[in-house]
Formats: C-alpha cells, sequence, structure tokens
C-alpha cells in the first residue's frame, strides 16, 4: 500500500508539473522573457544609443507591465526566433509574426495585434512595371531569410529568390543593382527606406492581407488568456492606439483592404 501510495504521489506530482501554466513560470520569475530581432525598424531596432526601441517593443513592454512582470528582451536573426521560441529560450516572440496554418502546429497565439499585406521595394528610377509577383519571373527578388515573404516569393514560381539575414542587407543589393526587387511588410517599408537612405521606393502590393500575432507554447490556456487581456484592454483604453500612431500615423490593429496577388 505504500509504494502504491508513493507511486500515485510521484505520478501525481509529475502530472502538475506536466500541467503548470507558463503564467505560473513567469509570475514566479517576475520577467516576461520576449525575443525580437532587433534590426527590425519600425518594429524593433536600436536607436543611436543602442537601445532597443520600435512598435513591437512598446508593445512587449506594456504587455509585461500589465501582468506585473517586467520585459526581458533578448535580439535574434528572424530564423532562430521561432526555433528558440520551440526549444523555450525564451516566453514569447513579438516580431510581427505571421499567423499560418504551419506555425499554429506547432504554437498558441494571441489575438491579432496587427494587419498588413506584402509589398515590392524598387529603385527610386525603376520603369519596369512590376505589379504582382508573376511579373518578377526570371528576376532577383530579395526576401528575409525564413521569413512569410520569402514562402510567398517561392511559392510564385519562376521567381529567383535571394534570401538575406536582414532589411539592410538586401536593400543594399537592391539600390546597387544586384537585385531587381525586394518584398517585405506594407508598414516597414517607408521606415526603412528612409532610414536606409537609399534611391529606393515602395512598389506594388501583393498577396492578401496577413495577420500578425503572438506566439508561444502550446497548452498555456492561462498565459495566453493574460496576454489576450493586456492586448484587449491596451486597444479599448487607447494605449495600443496611441503607440500605433507614434510610429505609423495609423491604427494598425485593423485590416486593411486586400491586396493584388
Amino acid at each position: 500500500m505504500r509504494k502504491l501510495m508513493t507511486v500515485l504521489l510521484l505520478t501525481g506530482l509529475s502530472y502538475q508539473a506536466l500541467a503548470a501554466d507558463l503564467l505560473d513560470t513567469v509570475k514566479q520569475r517576475g520577467t516576461l522573457k520576449i525575443a525580437l530581432e532587433g534590426t527590425y525598424p519600425p518594429f524593433n531596432f536600436r536607436d543611436a544609443k543602442q537601445q532597443l526601441t520600435g512598435f513591437d517593443v512598446e508593445i512587449a513592454s506594456e504587455i509585461a507591465r500589465r501582468m506585473k512582470v517586467k520585459p526581458e528582451f533578448t535580439t535574434a536573426e528572424w530564423s532562430g526566433l521561432l526555433a528558440g521560441l520551440q526549444s523555450g529560450k525564451f516566453d514569447i516572440v513579438v516580431n510581427q509574426v505571421g499567423v499560418t496554418e504551419q506555425r499554429k502546429a506547432v504554437f498558441d497565439f494571441s489575438q491579432p495585434y496587427t494587419y498588413s499585406s506584402a509589398q515590392l521595394i524598387v529603385r527610386k528610377n525603376e520603369s519596369r512595371a512590376f505589379k504582382s509577383l508573376a511579373d518578377l519571373k526570371g528576376k532577383k527578388l530579395g526576401v528575409g531569410q525564413g521569413s512569410n515573404y520569402a514562402d510567398m516569393a517561392k511559392a510564385a514560381g519562376g521567381v529567383e529568390v535571394k534570401t538575406y539575414p536582414g532589411a539592410p542587407e538586401y536593400l543594399q543589393d537592391l539600390a546597387t543593382g544586384r537585385l531587381d526587387a525586394a518584398l517585405n511588410d506594407s508598414l516597414l517599408i517607408p521606415f526603412a527606406i528612409k532610414q536606409a537612405k537609399l534611391p529606393l521606393k515602395a512598389g506594388a502590393p501583393v498577396g492578401e492581407v496577413a495577420t500578425m500575432a503572438i506566439p508561444f507554447a502550446k497548452g498555456n490556456p492561462q498565459f495566453k488568456a493574460a496576454i489576450d487581456k493586456a492586448l484587449g484592454d491596451m486597444k479599448a483604453d487607447g494605449s495600443f492606439g496611441k503607440i500605433s500612431l507614434k510610429w505609423f500615423g495609423s491604427d494598425v490593429s485593423r485590416a486593411p483592404t486586400a491586396a493584388k496577388k
């Protein structure tokens, strides 16, 4: 009987350990571990004093504040963010992660917090009419490694897709003629071009409107509820809109009209 009770007790403890919600871990630790690129303006980047700033940084910091914990930021290349999340290196990724069926099979997501569409970037003196990815067949297109845009470009077929660690690298290659066009988030492009100070301009929108949310490990309903409540309250009291207006001049939590394919 004693052995049976011991087994049951150990089994119960193991079950409780497995059933522990991420919210409990975050609360006990006192920090919310947040991963982002840190090289993705205006969403997240380092300012002249090398301090992390940007839309995603402010949103993530406000979420942590409302959860009554401190934000703890980690930066990594885009290609390593979701892998790091899956291995438990951090709690969430706040880096404009598109919600896809493939990702939903691995992670749970918060409610959507931004919407945008893919958009081409071309040289300022570009005379060719690139109105869709179909117009780029046989041409060289720059995208971020591991991004939705890389998948979109490869799925189009016939496009020579070249991947880069981030926007600064492919914008430079586009300006110097090594690429015919680049593809990225419509919200990012005006800021990225301004910062790069290169002879580039926004091109045609392509694809469907994308939904962005915050991914985290599956099986944490209390954690999801806490993240969703923080975002919902921010939208309701106007603080989300204030941050959005600061960086984009509009409310990015509202879905725009679908772009052309």
